[in-house]
């Protein structure tokens, strides 16, 4: 059997060591120095628009000072594309308000800008106020209908966080996401377009705003000559041997993102074929996806290998692998689960070394927000139950894509 290919790894440029050493050679081995700088200004000249940038320990942290800014606090409530990993509304909690989840179009499978208005009429007639802000999600690296998104937030006065954490490189009308609200939202995990191991990095309107971000960022210290604190603040700073990874990274980024379209590109071609399944694509030439996962649909009415043994056994760890400890499931099936030819098509795929997974399950289908408002039109929960994520890496070749298509094929039943 091949070795196995996985969803997608980080792959160094070779010049990382070079920000490294000498970031041990000068003694700069604390959250500050010259490679944060550095890196935060190789972030700043990429996404333009004359934008500040601040370096963090993850895009978590920069979603949970991000809401810090905008004033949400104990009581109030944030609206949230429904359809995205937990880290974009844990962060939510993190302060005490409540996430109101909204759920997704067909097209883009990002936040829905007709629902996401009916939602805050109805937050206001029910509450009496506002939300504070809105943070949808750019899904896999797709641009969402940002200027729609961005028009209701304006005719409210709410603003906008945008979760680029999976969208470094994309662009929407040509301009560059993360852009476009108050706030942009950047990811170095070990998965994402480049990374710093771990890590991630708040997109700033302008100096003033970069300014507040840090203050927080840094255990919110007051000027005087000893320890003063008159707010809470957080240990958030990207440290500076993460942040000279992420120098080298930079080097390589647009490489990175042009591999990404080129697995796309090659899979588009390799499955056109494959009646039943549809690969997810830019919805117009307004759209261009860095296509960090590549994406896939499967009919209900396709058939696959296995479907009978699918959900039989409980799964060993997390699907995907987990930086940490998962509990053990309490049982077999869920309430929201992918439909029986994906998990065979996982499993099938599994046992050939392939690593797929299945697509975000809705946040409003989640346990832990069982009692959150939420805001829904059936789209994410039916895409869950249909979608798969396939491996699109800078590490995955083409090789390895024709034999991920060969596999695919291999597990449906003619």
């Amino acid at each position: 059997m091949k070795q196995r290919i996985y969803l997608c790894l980080a792959h160094m440029s070779g010049n990382e060591q070079k920000f490294i050493q000498e970031a041990f050679d000068t003694n700069w081995v604390v959250p500050l120095g010259p490679n944060v700088n550095g890196f935060e200004q190789d972030l700043k000249e990429y996404v333009g628009e004359n934008k500040e940038i601040v370096a963090l320990s993850a895009g978590t942290a920069a979603v949970h000072l991000a809401l810090l800014a905008c004033g949400v606090g104990p009581g109030d409530e944030v609206l949230v594309q429904s359809f995205t990993f937990c880290a974009s509304s844990h962060p939510i909690t993190y302060l005490g308000a409540t996430p109101v989840f909204v759920d997704s179009e067909n097209d883009t499978w990002n936040m829905d800008p007709v629902l996401l208005e009916e939602a805050i009429k109805d937050r206001i007639a029910k509450t009496g106020k506002k939300p504070k802000a809105i943070v949808p999600v750019y899904l896999y690296g797709m641009p969402a209908k940002i200027d729609e998104i961005m028009a209701v937030a304006a005719k409210y006065d709410i603003p906008v966080i945008e979760d680029a954490a999976e969208g470094l490189g994309s662009r929407f009308d040509g301009q560059v996401c993360g852009t476009f609200g108050e706030y942009g939202v950047l990811s170095f995990n070990g998965n994402k377009m480049i990374t710093t191991s771990g890590g991630g990095a708040l997109i700033c309107a302008d100096a003033d705003a970069k300014k507040e971000i840090m203050f927080y960022a840094t255990q919110a210290r007051e000027n005087y000559p000893y320890y003063q604190h008159e707010r809470i603040g957080y240990n958030y700073r990207m440290s500076n041997i993460c942040a000279g990874i992420g120098r080298g990274q930079m080097t390589v980024l647009d490489e990175h993102i042009n591999h990404h379209k080129h697995t796309y590109e090659l899979y588009k071609e390799l499955l056109a074929d494959v009646e039943g399944i549809t690969l997810h694509d830019n919805p117009s030439e307004r759209y261009d996806s860095n296509f960090w996962l590549n994406t896939i649909t499967l009919s209900p009415e396709l058939r696959v290998k296995g479907e009978d043994m699918a959900y039989e056994a409980a799964v060993s760890g997390a699907v995907g692998g987990a930086a940490g400890v998962t509990h053990a499931a309490e049982s077999l099936h869920t309430d929201c689960e992918p439909n029986r030819n994906i998990e065979a098509m996982r499993m099938a795929l599994d046992a050939a070394g392939i690593e797929s997974r299945p697509l975000w399950k809705p946040m409003h289908k989640q346990p832990v927000y069982k009692d959150a408002p939420a805001y829904v039109n059936g789209v994410s929960e039916a895409l869950f139950k249909v979608g798969l994520c396939l491996p699109s890496g800078p590490c995955v070749t083409d090789d390895d894509i024709r034999y991920i298509v060969e596999q695919i094929k291999a597990a449906i039943v003619r």
